[in-house]
């Protein structure tokens, strides 16, 4: 399916609601809308990462799951009675244990942590721990969701490991440019 678009805005959504993929009308204060949204959020920190060179294996990783994302917005724009009608690509187990690859790889080259750190180091790390905290907020909404709608059950396992993952990955660029990681200060 080739989608085009011609018009950017369409005034449907003026009166504070917008459609699901499937076409059942939502307010876009609904909690589907908001975690959604956070989702596409973190793509764009995600993005800001990537504007700032990440070392080549996190930017690799970095590159598959911006394209994991878009799939896991498309997975919650559409209702899971909905999914086979629209033949919907979702999130699967597979993207998640590659997540955990990424981490045991990634985190094996680590020293172990001896404190909590604060977010922090490079640019580039900085902006990871943004991701970080975004992919928090949308995994507690994509938990509220579940609580009241059915979810695939993919969607909140990866957004747990991801939040793994980008915490690593913001340890792996100040490790890769010869940064360390800054420990918290009980007193400080």
């Amino acid at each position: 399916m080739t989608m085009r678009i011609t018009k950017v805005y369409t005034r449907a959504g003026d009166d504070g609601t917008t459609r699901l993929g499937g076409g059942q009308k939502v307010k876009k204060s609904a909690v589907r809308i908001r975690t959604y949204g956070t989702v596409d959020e973190l793509n764009s920190a995600i993005g800001l990462v990537v504007a700032h060179n990440p070392c080549e294996e996190v930017g690799r990783a970095l590159n598959r799951i911006q394209h994991e994302l878009f799939t896991l917005g498309g997975d919650l724009c559409v209702l899971e009675e909905d999914k086979a009608t629209f033949k919907m690509q979702v999130i699967e187990k597979e993207q998640v244990r590659s997540l955990e690859k990424t981490l045991d790889t990634l985190n094996a080259q680590l020293k172990p942590l001896e404190d909590f750190i604060l977010p922090g180091g490079t640019k580039t790390s900085a902006f990871l721990h943004q991701a970080r905290c975004v992919c928090r907020r949308a995994e507690s909404l994509a938990v509220q969701l579940a609580s009241e709608e059915n979810l695939g059950k993919q969607v909140v396992p990866y957004l747990n490991r991801l939040s793994d993952a980008l915490f690593v990955m913001a340890r792996f660029e100040n490790f890769s440019s010869g940064r360390a990681d800054i420990y918290w200060q009980k007193n400080a």
